[in-house]
């Protein structure tokens, strides 16, 4: 692998998407002392630091209630105090990180990212290998797939937090009207669909070009490998986006598209909110974090209240089932942290005792990976309000958390859901087959991945 072409590339990726400028990166914590130095000393702490004779560890976080976490923490560690500030979510929050990268100073001694995200910043070294600073301590914490999606090659990058385990969220009201049940196959939910829509009912679903993450899941769904990536052995990698089972999954979506069964409204839009309100779908296939961000639009309040449950994702073959996932967050340890010792020490426990844990799924809304959360029962029992009560962890998302083994994601995923989004837009506007666009797809990245000096192979 040709590193200085990559690191340049991945920097420059990791800028373009970024949505804002952020000023001022953090200093890279102080493990002597109380105060963290640079700009995200223990001065500019967003939560109060009650042992300031002990060494601190900055962390950059988005969580609503990251305070509490940090208060948490900070209680009850005689060792180590976490100085908490939020940069900002999603672009800003990774903009700001690689200007500090970059810089080769400012960054946070631990901070959160989505797990998709990780190999871009760890091909240009930003992030600590945790294998040897207390994994094997807390791995038996979190499944198979929660430590996959947060290595790279042999190394591990990341502390999981929350997922996004899928499932099929319905409109109960509208699967009476028309006498369906929920689907437990493809083939049953395109049926259900032409009985929705042959009698005037609306969209059965939403296939959004502006949703790679989702359409990567259903690629993992049909048991293709979408990704390989060894970093270890001249970063080779590996693209099977032309794979059979592939083509075969985005024709069937093309087909829903063309055949006007499914609409193609891109989603987390105002347009797509005040469709799912009025009834003008009746699924929504999405994650366990997706009831937090409906009822933030104001879903499931109205007349669409008490209407909505959630049943296990529909499979190819239902004799062999596939889990997936879509989303997920990580607190990495930078490599900028003075002390990665007591930075792993904070990645790994800062949202790890019971109160946070308990606090994160009752009152954020997120999906926690801890398995002893999965496993308890004020877990699996709760009963979810926006779905009227029913048990949706016990009966969907905990047991597609279990089963769940994994992505392979690479330091080009960004420029990959890029790219699959401009396919998807055109199996959407009718200028491409699924098997065409996946056709292009390949070439494409192929070409990119090399062109960024990476070792392209079968």
């Amino acid at each position: 692998m040709k590193t200085k072409p990559v690191l340049a590339a991945m920097a420059t990726i990791a800028l373009a998407t970024g949505l804002a400028a952020c000023s001022n990166g953090g200093g890279g914590g102080d493990a002597g002392g109380g105060d963290a130095g640079g700009g995200n000393g223990a001065s500019n702490c967003e939560n109060t630091i009650p042992k300031p004779d002990l060494p601190v560890v900055t962390l950059w976080a988005w969580y609503p209630n990251m305070e509490d976490v940090a208060d948490n923490f900070n209680e009850a560690n005689d060792e180590v105090q976490v100085c908490w500030t939020n940069v900002g979510a999603g672009g800003p929050a990774y903009e700001r990180l690689q200007t500090a990268v970059s810089a080769g100073s400012g960054a946070a001694d631990v901070v959160m990212v989505e797990s998709d995200r990780i190999p871009s910043f760890q091909v240009q070294g930003a992030f600590v290998d945790l294998r040897d600073l207390g994994y094997e301590e807390v791995q038996d914490n979190f499944s198979e797939g929660a430590w996959q999606d947060v290595s790279v090659g042999d190394g591990i990058y990341g502390a999981p937090i929350d997922g996004g385990p899928m499932g099929m969220i319905y409109r109960t009201d509208i699967f009476e009207e028309y006498g369906i049940t929920p689907p437990t196959t493809w083939e049953e939910f395109e049926a259900a669909a032409r009985t929705v829509r042959d009698a005037g009912g609306p969209y059965f679903a939403d296939f959004a070009a502006n949703q790679p993450a989702f359409v990567t899941a259903l690629m993992y769904q049909t048991g293709a490998e979408p990704f390989t990536y060894t970093p270890e052995n001249e970063g080779e990698i590996s693209i099977n986006l032309d794979d059979p089972a592939i083509k075969d999954m985005l024709d069937y979506w093309a087909n829903l598209v063309s055949e006007d069964l499914v609409g193609t409204q891109d989603q987390f839009t105002p347009e797509y909110i005040s469709g799912v309100i009025g009834g003008d779908y009746a699924t929504y296939l999405s994650a366990a974090w997706a009831p937090g961000y409906l009822q933030g639009a104001g879903v499931g309040e109205g007349a669409d209240a008490g209407v909505w449950a959630t049943a296990p994702m529909p499979q190819w073959d239902p004799a062999d089932p596939i889990a997936i996932n879509w989303g997920g967050s990580a607190f990495a340890v930078t490599s900028q942290a003075s002390d990665p010792e007591l930075a792993a020490q904070v990645a790994f426990g800062v949202y790890a005792d019971q109160a946070s844990l308990d606090q994160g799924w009752r009152e954020q809304i997120i999906f926690p990976l801890n398995v002893d959360v999965l496993d308890s029962p004020e877990f699996q029992d709760y009963e979810v309000p926006f779905f009227n009560g029913q048990q949706a962890n016990k009966e969907v998302y905990v047991p597609a958390a279990n089963a769940y083994t994994g992505m392979v994601y690479t330091p080009i995923g960004q420029y990959y859901y890029s790219a699959l989004t401009e396919q998807l837009a055109r199996i959407n506007d009718g200028s491409a087959t699924g098997s065409e666009a996946a056709d292009a797809l390949q070439a494409d990245l192929v070409a990119y991945a090399e062109e960024q000096g990476f070792t392209v192979v079968d």
